[in-house]
């Protein structure tokens, strides 16, 4: 083979120096494992015909490690056989595939005044030490999630101490989902409310409040902590629970209050600016329909 293509390059009159680069291609340990993968496949005069695209290869292989700019960054070269012939396709290189993952988990994931940290939240590192029915329930909720994503799947209603990792666990929830290509919307509640309540003067209530309510799966975060608003509970939180309740939407909270105590907190007696238990009581049955309280226990992380 490699005197026919000595031969061939002979009658084409090709200068010494390119003669000996496209022989040294083809003796490539690289392009020789190829050919023995593909002999099998390989027209005979597959080599002498391809020639170009072989060098094309090695030329373009060398460069890309060599970290030549004028190479398509993220993308290598590799030889293929093509209706009997030598062919070049350039393919995406492992990095850039876990990127290109990376970022489209990302983009599942929208997250409103949420901690930079939930971007990074494991849920296979969560530490289980007294958080061991937090982690188990998650991961229930996770697996149901994969394994039928469009049926309804009870979610969680995490509650206990002021950085016991609650926040943390609803960014490894959906991270995890991500992983499984579902869709998750978390948000700062108390921040919401704020927002919700600035809508007001430029009539974008109804239009905030769509897109939250019709989430895929939806992340409360922080419930209870908001400044005590009627207006909020009545017109922008009972309208997303409602919502997502007759929709069977999963739906997961975390909260400093427990339900008993939220449910206080919703019927204004608890700042004594109100005392409305039948509405309040009506916004808990939707939250008692969508998730079920789990006590996340352990001192204080964030000042460990």
């Amino acid at each position: 083979m490699k005197d026919e293509l000595a031969k061939i390059m002979d009658r084409r009159q090709l200068t010494s120096e390119y003669r000996k680069m496209v022989q040294d291609a083809v003796a490539d340990p690289d392009v020789q494992t190829f050919l023995s993968a593909n002999q099998g496949k390989l027209a005979s005069d597959a080599v002498v015909r391809g020639a170009a695209k072989i060098y094309e290869f090695v030329t373009a292989r060398d460069r890309l490690a060599a970290g030549d700019p004028l190479i398509a960054p993220g993308y290598q070269p590799q030889l293929v056989v093509s209706n009997g012939l030598i062919d070049i396709t350039y393919v995406a290189t492992p990095e850039k595939i876990a990127q290109d993952a990376l970022a489209a988990k990302s983009r599942l994931i929208t997250a409103l005044n949420m901690p930079k940290a939930i971007k990074n939240a494991d849920i296979d590192t969560y530490d289980e030490k007294d958080r061991g029915q937090a982690l188990s329930a998650a991961l229930d909720f996770t697996t149901g999630m994969a394994e039928a994503p469009d049926d309804f799947h009870k979610g969680l209603y995490l509650t206990g101490p002021f950085g016991v990792g609650k926040t943390f666990l609803l960014g490894a929830i959906a991270n995890d989902l991500a992983k499984h290509g579902i869709a998750s919307t978390l948000l700062h509640y108390p921040t919401f409310a704020v927002e919700m309540k600035d809508a007001i003067t430029d009539n974008s209530v109804l239009a905030k409040t769509d897109g939250i309510k019709k989430a895929k799966v939806l992340m409360i975060d922080d419930i209870g902590a908001e400044a005590w608003s009627a207006w909020v509970r009545d017109e922008v939180l009972a309208v997303i629970l409602q919502y997502r309740m007759q929709e069977e939407l999963p739906t997961l909270f975390t909260s400093n209050k427990n339900m008993q105590e939220l449910t206080a907190f919703l019927s204004g007696s608890e700042t004594g600016k109100a005392d409305e238990p039948v509405k309040a009581q009506r916004i808990m049955e939707r939250v008692r329909f969508l998730a079920k309280e789990i006590t996340v226990g352990g001192p204080d992380r964030r000042n460990v």
